[in-house]
């Protein structure tokens, strides 16, 4: 009777053990990462990449605009713990819009992976106009393509190939991970820019890319986990020349306007990208918006993770 007993103890902890663990892989599995590739703007401040950022969901990797420096700032991101950002894994990418500081890492994503064993087509969802980008750069390195694929390296062919799905509002992606939508930003004179919102099982991530104040990013990012959203100094801009007022109020978010979509959406966070302080200082720009928002908020840098 007492070796049933202890069987029977042995079998339920052994369950229960099997439960925990099970419990805890699982939540592991569906664990969300938010990794900030690039925080910088076409400003060239050697400390912050062009933007970009990636969110990691089971090992993969989903990569929002690509900005100059991107494939480096995911290879150190990998060397520090995230192997999805490895050149070779860098596969899928979504694109905001078509600004030069968005998009000049693009060729850089498109070969330096295949270049690095890349196996599989990159996948680019992005506004009209992306295959025509695309298909230039595509072109311009043609002969380099001939050679890597063709000669001494005989590089795989599929790594090379590029798949480019232009996109409208609404859902756009989704897998076994992640669900993706996109919606309209007002970025000044473009008529094609977009945020994203990223759904998984654990967190919903929105990313605004470039714009001013937009009501489709209130309406998309309401009671979101993380917003992540560009900004600049309202103190900063009024120094500049009445040219430059003129376009930064209109292409980009102000603090006091960032904070009154904050005040609208309740983020559990907010993460600042692409900040504008100009003569004034990023410590500045970050107490700017403090005194018009009271919720959670970080200024992101290169290679933060949340």
């Amino acid at each position: 009777m007492k070796n049933k007993m202890e069987k029977a103890y042995s079998l339920f902890f052994a369950l229960l053990v099997f439960a925990v663990s099970s419990k805890n892989v699982l939540a592991q599995a569906h664990h969300t990462q938010l990794v900030l590739l690039g925080t910088g703007t076409p400003f060239a401040n050697p400390e912050r990449s062009g933007p970009s950022l990636a969110i990691i969901v089971n090992n993969v990797s989903y990569v929002v605009d690509c900005g100059p420096g991107v494939v480096r700032r995911a290879s150190e991101a990998s060397s520090k713990g995230i192997p999805s950002l490895e050149a070779a894994q860098l596969k899928k990418l979504f694109i905001t819009h078509l600004h030069s500081d968005h998009t000049a890492g693009y060729s850089d994503f498109i070969f330096t992976p295949a270049v690095l064993d890349r196996n599989a087509p990159l996948e680019v969802y992005g506004p009209v106009g992306l295959k025509n980008m695309t298909n230039h750069i595509l072109s311009a390195y043609q002969e380099d393509m001939n050679i890597r694929i063709h000669g001494l390296e005989k590089g795989d062919a599929r790594g090379y190939k590029v798949n480019v799905h232009e996109i409208q509002p609404g859902i756009i992606y989704r897998d076994s991970n992640i669900l993706v939508k996109a919606f309209k930003m007002n970025h000044g004179a473009w008529k094609n820019a977009f945020g994203y919102r990223f759904e998984t099982k654990d967190k919903v991530i929105v990313v605004s890319g470039d714009g001013t104040y937009s009501e489709e990013l209130v309406k998309n990012a309401k009671d979101c986990d993380i917003l992540v959203h560009e900004v600049y100094s309202m103190e900063g801009l009024s120094k500049r020349e009445k040219k430059w007022q003129l376009y930064h109020s209109t292409f980009h978010t102000s603090t006091k306007q960032l904070a009154d979509i904050a005040n609208k959406v309740h983020p559990k966070l907010v993460v600042l990208t692409h900040q504008l302080p100009f003569s004034a200082s990023f410590e500045s720009l970050f107490n700017e918006i403090k005194s018009y928002y009271k919720g959670p908020i970080v200024s992101g840098n290169d290679l933060d993770i949340y």
